[in-house]
């Protein structure tokens, strides 16, 4: 019995901590890096907790993808990639989207691949959606982000 006692004050203890937020991994040329929100607010994307030091950094080759894996309580909800990126040229271009994942269709892992193989991706930003919708600038409507991880890429030679 003595054994048993503070194995369950252990259980106790942890059952009762906060749960923390998730967290996001960025994979690109054999390295990971995973991450904190840097904004992560309730469902109603108010209440936001904000760390603007939870950004990742990865090296990440002109043309090489990066894959992204996200835990089941973001996967299971409305999500999407948005980055940046340059042409090979240097000149930026406007920046991209993923498609939509929904609860519908889980997605638990995304690749980005850019556009085209000289293509220098500049950063990259997963967004889970929030229930609240707002009007934008161009008539339409837009879920508001809840939780935002953010990778900077480093792409000195």
């Amino acid at each position: 019995m003595r054994r048993v006692l503070p194995i369950l004050l252990l259980l106790v203890v942890a059952a009762c901590a906060a749960p923390h937020d998730p967290e996001v991994t960025f994979y690109a040329d054999g390295k990971t890096v995973t991450v904190q929100p840097t904004q992560y607010c309730d469902v109603k994307s108010e209440n936001c907790d904000v760390d603007t030091q939870a950004t990742g950094v990865l090296k990440v080759r002109p043309g090489k993808p990066v894959q992204i894996s996200v835990p089941g309580d973001l996967a299971k909800t409305a999500w999407s990639v948005k980055f940046t990126y340059r042409d090979a040229q240097g000149t930026p271009q406007e920046p991209l989207r993923s498609k939509l994942f929904t609860k519908n269709d889980p997605q638990y892992a995304y690749t980005l691949v850019l556009p085209n193989p000289g293509d220098q991706l500049e950063s990259v930003e997963v967004q889970q959606y929030g229930s609240r919708i707002e009007a934008s600038t161009t008539g339409t409507f837009d879920f508001v982000a809840r939780g935002t991880w953010v990778l900077s890429v480093d792409d000195r030679k």
